[in-house]
């Protein structure tokens, strides 16, 4: 199989084990075909209102201010006065869109969502506004389509602002909630002289939603913590107040109407959400009005957090919900079905109303919650052969008709407590049963992706093996009857496992991931001869050696998995780095150098250690960064002057790119002042930001191909980009690997001349552009297992080195303000991820100069580091199988995804850093641009 072949069938191979892994843990819970469940009881209200404060934590509405003050004392009034409190317990991915659809359908969001920005319905599903008569909203045109789309019918009337009204940049963002409550307001106004929608909003089953956006805004752009979000929160408050008084004139207080006030996910102190920190999952929740019980007076209560005395709240009985309980409890309170596909438990402590009437609304909720259990038990058991189906033994049929006599039996009895208990319990059952089913296939899908992975990864192992290693190669005859057996025996496989889906009626993508196997496990059997041949070579072989290197690379694998939980183990790993030349003998011969690698890397090791980035913007750092690398770069050409003497077309595009390293620093300091002083972004620093984004993919490619006026132009290029995108100490942190990575080439050609390596080539005089002159490419050593290694490290650490990008809240959307203010989740999220990717692009730079400098082939460091990533993956899948916990599991998957993707990276940016370094673009008279 040649390079081409081999690179394209790998990137195959890990895009299918990438997507595995969301097909397996994050398919959509949703199933439709549920019958809807009234409650033949009347509802204590005619109409909701539910106010959404976004972003808002629930500490900034319940707790005073160090003098004492509250930011939103109507709704403390509410609590202490005539409503029910608590804390709204979110999940992640604490964001807008699975906020929303678990407040108001009841469930939560699967990770499909993410691909349309969580703006848009994966998959349909039924929602409070759906049930209802009518709904009426106002707010972000980011939340507000998803349900009108999703409803049936055209009763959902939404009413939003333009996207580019959600500016971090505005002078003032709480104009966004001004505008939603000036609307209400004149929608009420205008009703009392449109008779057809005056009788609209008189009928029974009426929502209205207020979407208020202006907190998450100001969060985001000037922190939680910040004057203009505590003013916006009491601008709230206050328009909250209003707008209740406005609807309880309409309705001339006729005691109908119930108040929901929530949030959809808080906010970490540095202004970011996404992740479990609990900043971001305990969100504020008071209702009150027709329905709701009044505030109730407690002598004590038992919480596991001390919030309640922080917030001067002992007093007042707290109830505590999960966020998807809020759409049954919205359900109960107009009397409209909860949402087909919620898993919400209603909150009774909530209601103000008879014991019937809860007991009927506990019946309903478990009723609801089962029928979406037998219509996943009818799916799995259509798609499923009669006798491997296993059904939930603990809800069989026999079980569940007894459920509903015994229920209903209770409940004519007038037995209210001991019926809604039943139905508690039979609530809890369903959704374990909803579990069982959901997760039928996982154990099975999960052995084909590991069964497929084992045998990638031994055929890359024997790749290496018969054609890069210094082994006597296998026969050249093979025994061809014997080949075409085992052709036609994994021929007979696979056409099993296409006939075994096919009457399953198994979706498209088990084919895949069934079917993977066998070729790659056909593969691994071909090269029969290559195992042969290692055995027989197995005595001349230096075993102990060998052996000392696979359990250091083990015990390494095993650090940089920890690594991934706790970033100080980075700090580890380095200070472990930081003492191989000692270790390697290699200082006695280059002191010098080896000091700098010990340096370099004590350095490198302090950002493990430091805060995630975004929490303390400091501009004056990013400043020191751009100065080091102006600093470096002088001192780097003046000294190099010498032995690889620069013309001056070269020389005028090195002082030009560092003027334009200046530049930025610049822009990106006046643009965050321009922002601090409400004056919104400039034109200037958007026009050199973009232009700056753009020119770092091409100028490198206008500079020398001489090794390390390369690699300048190329480092140069990158910083100027990673300084637009800094907001912190991070920036230091690019200039820093580039020492490094400037270190480890330099001494990695003084390991060679420790080996004996005779054909040595000096660094200053390597041309990338030079075509390789294949007689000297040599074999593997064991001495690449560990140049492998490094890189793999490195990798890491630009990955994690300045902040956990496995956590959504390592973001802050300041990093790309000097680009853009408005919100766009797909350009943010673009700039975000090149910024975690630059470190990535100087160390695979570096990794290309080190393949050349050492003389060996670039498909054959490539394997091996194919082979360690792959083997970290593996571990992360095997965590992913053993945690109990669903945060655990997150937390393995995540880390799972990262060092897939992390794997297809290097496939794709091998390409990239070939271009960077070995070609490069000639300007003629007539400004002509070709490749050489």
């Amino acid at each position: 199989m040649n390079m081409i072949t081999f690179f394209i069938v790998g990137l195959v191979v890990h895009v299918v084990f990438f997507i595995s892994i969301f097909d397996i843990y994050f398919t959509s819970p949703l199933v439709h075909g549920m019958t809807p469940q009234h409650v033949p009881l009347p509802p204590p209200a005619k109409r909701l209102v539910l106010f959404v404060a976004d972003g808002l934590r629930a500490d900034s509405l319940f707790k005073p201010d160090v003098n004492g003050t509250i930011s939103a004392p109507y709704i403390r009034s509410i609590m202490k006065e005539k409503g029910s409190w608590g804390v709204s317990h979110t999940r992640v991915p604490t964001e807008s869109r699975p906020g929303h659809v678990a407040l108001i359908a009841g469930f939560y969001e699967d990770v499909s969502a993410v691909a349309k920005g969580w703006k848009e319905n994966p998959v349909e599903f039924d929602s409070v506004f759906n049930e209802s008569r009518h709904t009426w909203c106002w707010g972000s045109p980011d939340i507000l389509p998803m349900f009108a789309k999703g409803a049936s019918g055209d009763h959902v009337y939404t009413h939003t602002y333009s996207a580019e009204d959600e500016d971090f940049a505005a002078t003032d963002a709480s104009k966004l909630d001004t505008w939603v409550f000036d609307k209400v307001k004149a929608f009420f106004s205008s009703a009392k002289e449109n008779e057809t929608l005056f009788s609209r909003l008189h009928g029974e089953h009426n929502v209205f939603f207020l979407h208020l956006l202006g907190i998450d805004t100001n969060g985001h752009a000037h922190r939680p913590l910040s004057r203009e979000c505590i003013e916006n929160t009491k601008l709230v408050d206050a328009g909250v107040e209003e707008i209740v008084s406005v609807i309880e004139d309409f309705y001339g207080n006729d005691g109908r109407t119930a108040f929901v006030f929530t949030s959809d996910h808080g906010m970490t102190n540095w202004g970011s959400h996404g992740a479990g920190h609990p900043s971001e999952t305990l969100t504020p929740l008071v209702a009150w009005g027709a329905g709701v019980q009044t505030a109730q007076k407690v002598t004590s209560q038992s919480f596991d957090d001390q919030f309640l005395q922080e917030w001067n709240l002992e007093n007042l009985k707290r109830v505590d919900v999960n966020q998807a309980d809020i759409a049954p409890l919205m359900s109960s309170l107009i009397g409209v079905p909860i949402p087909l596909n919620s898993v919400g438990v209603l909150p009774l402590h909530y209601l103000d109303n008879t014991e019937l009437f809860k007991a009927e609304s506990m019946y309903a909720n478990s009723i609801q919650i089962l029928e979406q259990f037998k219509v996943k038990m009818a799916q799995k058991k259509e798609t499923t052969l009669s006798f491997l189906f296993t059904p939930y033994h603990l809800l069989a049929e026999s079980k569940q008709l007894d459920f509903v006599r015994h229920a209903r039996s209770l409940i004519q009895q007038g037995k209210y407590d001991e019926a809604i208990i039943l139905c508690d319990t039979m609530i809890s059952e369903a959704m374990r049963g909803l579990s069982y089913y959901h997760t039928y296939d996982r154990f099975f899908l999960g052995s084909s992706v590991v069964l497929g992975f084992v045998g990638w990864t031994s055929y890359v192992i024997l790749v290496i093996l018969k054609t890069h290693a210094s082994l006597r190669k296998p026969h050249a005859h093979r025994d061809p009857i014997l080949a075409r057996s085992l052709g036609r025996v994994f021929l007979c496989v696979g056409v099993l496992v296409t006939f075994f889906l096919l009457i399953q009626s198994s979706p498209w993508t088990y084919y895949i991931y069934c079917l993977l196997p066998v070729p790659v496990w056909y593969s691994v059997f071909k090269e029969f001869g290559t195992i042969a041949d290692l055995i027989s070579s197995a005595p001349s072989l230096p075993l102990i050696k060998c052996f000392g290197y696979f359990v250091v690379v083990i015990l390494g694998i095993e650090l940089l998995v920890v690594s991934f939980f706790y970033r100080a183990m980075l700090t580890l790993g380095l200070v472990v780095l930081s003492v191989w030349p000692i270790v390697s003998q290699l200082y006695t011969q280059a002191k010098v150098r080896s000091l700098g690698w010990v340096l370099g890397c004590l350095f490198l090791a302090a950002f493990p250690l430091m805060p995630v980035v975004g929490r303390e913007p400091n501009m004056h750092l990013v400043t020191c960064a751009g100065a080091a690398t102006l600093l470096s770069s002088a001192c780097f050409l003046w000294s190099s002057r010498r032995r690889t003497p620069l013309q001056w077309r070269d020389c005028q595009l090195y002082i030009s790119q560092m003027i334009h390293v200046a530049l930025c620093a610049y822009v990106l300091n006046s643009t965050h002042s321009s922002l601090k002083l409400k004056q919104g972004l400039p034109l200037f620093s958007q026009i050199v930001s973009w232009t700056t984004l753009v020119s770092s993919f091409v100028v490198p490619l206008l500079s020398s191909t001489h090794l390390f006026q390369r690699l300048l132009s190329i480092s140069l290029s990158l910083v100027t980009t990673y300084l637009l995108l800094s907001t912190g100490y991070e920036a230091l942190f690019p200039p820093m690997l580039c020492w490094l990575m400037f270190v480890w080439i330099n001494i990695e050609q003084e390991a060679m001349n420790a080996q004996g390596v005779s054909t040595k080539l000096e660094l200053s005089r390597i041309d990338f552009s030079e075509n390789i002159d294949i007689t000297k490419i040599r074999q593997l050593s064991l001495d690449d297992i560990r140049r492998s290694y490094f890189f793999v490290f490195f990798i890491i650490t630009a990955f994690f080195g300045t902040g956990n990008i496995a956590s959504i809240n390592s973001f802050d959307p300041a990093s790309v303000y000097c680009f853009l203010t408005v919100f766009n989740p797909f350009i943010m999220g673009a700039l975000m991820m090149w910024k975690v990717l630059i470190p990535f692009v100087i160390v695979m730079c570096t990794f290309e100069t080190i393949q050349v400098s050492t003389q060996l082939s670039s498909r054959s460091l490539f394997l091996i580091v194919l082979v360690i990533s792959d083997l970290m993956a593996l571990h992360f899948f095997f965590l992913v199988q053993d945690y109990g916990s669903w945060l655990d599991i997150g937390t393995s998957i995540s880390h799972y995804v990262i060092v897939m993707s992390m794997t297809i990276f290097l496939m794709l940016l091998s390409i990239m850093s070939r271009v960077l370094t070995s070609k490069r673009i000639y300007i003629g008279r007539r400004r002509k641009m070709h490749f050489t």
